[in-house]
């Protein structure tokens, strides 16, 4: 029999379709449809009827997604003895189709392996083929065999990025959580290379994979990277209590800045946080930022509604009376600062400047005052600076400036977050 039925391009009938979720298992599944077989007059070949007879009967049941039963006659194939190089291609080529839509990935593979060996698979189709049997392995949960076919995928050319994202989730499915970080930071880093943004999946899996590890340190890094990607609320929420909780925390010296951070990420959402951001302010001396933060929950219609309005009124009256008599005696108190032997109270009026709003005039105390020294803790000026700066929309200088921080200590760390915030990446 004259083969005018099978060829090279025979493999090409099937599509790959991916999801990734954090919340359930990846499902790589090969869908295979009715199978394309093209005439190929340039490679003639012969088979024996004895052979083509069940060969013609598992194309049909492969035409009519019957896999088993075209398992089936392939098996009738394999009795007959002495099968020439072009009828064993041949056979195996409907057996790798019949494996794959059968959902019978040993099947498939061992078919892949005697096809490459022969060097029958077109390179397109080794691509394609690995990818099917690497997704239903994974189907099969037969996780070792899954990740060593996703690594076949890529030895053979494959580029689709989505694997990297499935070679993260198999690892972390059966629960090597080393590898799931390798892999997933490996994932980001091809997607970051490709000019993509990887999947919000791929940096949850870095933060879980931390977490069943015991290891916070790793899980901080992961966070900022997932928060730096995809900047939500509950993400920068998380980060600020990281941040906040630490052990010796000056929760009295920067507990204000935690409350700068927060809204500047859209973290305020209740009247709490509202009301003890603007006593914060006040009892620091900053009465026009504290004013700013209770009109802000005002206009939210978080405060001024429910048992506690009463409340909110009286320190929104107290914030304004605070600042209508801060203003009065403003000129005075910045010519008093310049006079001081340190530089404490020019950077506290430049930051009192900055919460009417009046960056220029801020940035220029805040920067005299850390040029004068004396400073208790000049690296919180620094970082008033960096948060001023960008305030003004001096983005570089800001980032300059809170790059400049290197203390390690909790200011190191709220300037860090600032400049994921401001730059969108992980520092």
């Amino acid at each position: 029999m004259k083969s005018r039925l099978f060829s090279g391009r025979a493999l090409a009938g099937f599509g790959i379709a991916c999801a990734v979720a954090i919340t359930s298992p990846v499902i790589l599944q090969a869908v295979v449809g009715s199978a394309a077989y093209a005439e190929d007059e340039a490679k003639p070949g012969t088979v024996r009827p004895e052979i083509g007879k069940p060969l013609q009967a598992a194309k049909a049941a492969l035409d009519a997604k019957k896999y088993g039963e075209a398992l089936a006659k392939l098996k009738e194939a394999d009795a007959v003895g002495n099968k020439t190089p072009y009828e064993e291609a041949l056979t195996e080529q409907l057996r790798l189709i019949a494996g794959i839509g059968g959902e019978e990935p040993g099947v498939a593979a061992k078919a892949f392996d005697a096809l490459q060996a022969g060097g029958t698979l077109q390179a397109d189709q080794k691509i394609r083929f690995a990818q099917a049997i690497a997704g239903a392995y994974f189907k099969a949960k037969e996780y070792p065999s899954a990740v060593t076919w996703i690594n076949k995928y890529f030895q053979v050319g494959g580029t689709d990025l989505s694997m990297h994202s499935l070679l993260a989730q198999t690892y972390y499915v059966n629960n090597d959580f080393p590898n799931t970080a390798k892999a997933s930071n490996e994932a980001i880093d091809a997607y970051d290379k490709a000019g993509q943004q990887a999947p919000e999946t791929l940096y949850q899996l870095l933060t879980s994979a931390a977490t069943k590890s015991g290891d916070k340190k790793a899980y901080a890094a992961a966070l900022e990277r997932l928060t730096a990607a995809y900047p939500k609320p509950e993400y920068w929420a998380d980060l600020l209590h990281q941040v906040a909780t630490k052990p010796g925390f000056p929760d009295s010296r920067l507990g204000l800045d935690i409350f700068r951070l927060q809204a500047a990420t859209g973290g305020l959402s209740n009247a709490g946080q509202y009301m003890e951001y603007s006593e914060l302010a006040i009892q620091a001396g900053l009465p026009a930022e504290a004013k700013a933060v209770v009109d802000k929950g005002y206009s939210a219609g978080v405060l001024g509604t429910g048992a506690e309005a009463e409340r909110h009124g009286r320190l929104r009256d107290m914030a304004k009376r605070s600042m209508d008599a801060d203003q009065a005696g403003q000129a005075a108190a910045e010519t008093e600062a310049g006079k001081q032997p340190n530089g404490i109270a020019l950077v506290n009026t430049g930051m009192n400047y900055y919460g009417y709003g009046q960056y220029d005039k801020a940035i220029g105390l805040i920067q005299a005052g850390i040029a004068k020294g004396g400073l208790k803790y000049p690296d919180d000026a620094k970082l008033h600076l960096g948060i001023v700066q960008i305030a003004a929309g001096k983005k570089a200088d800001g980032v300059a400036t809170l790059k400049s921080i290197k203390t390690g200590d909790a200011v190191n760390d709220i300037a860090r977050l600032w400049l994921i915030k401001t730059t969108g990446h992980a520092a």
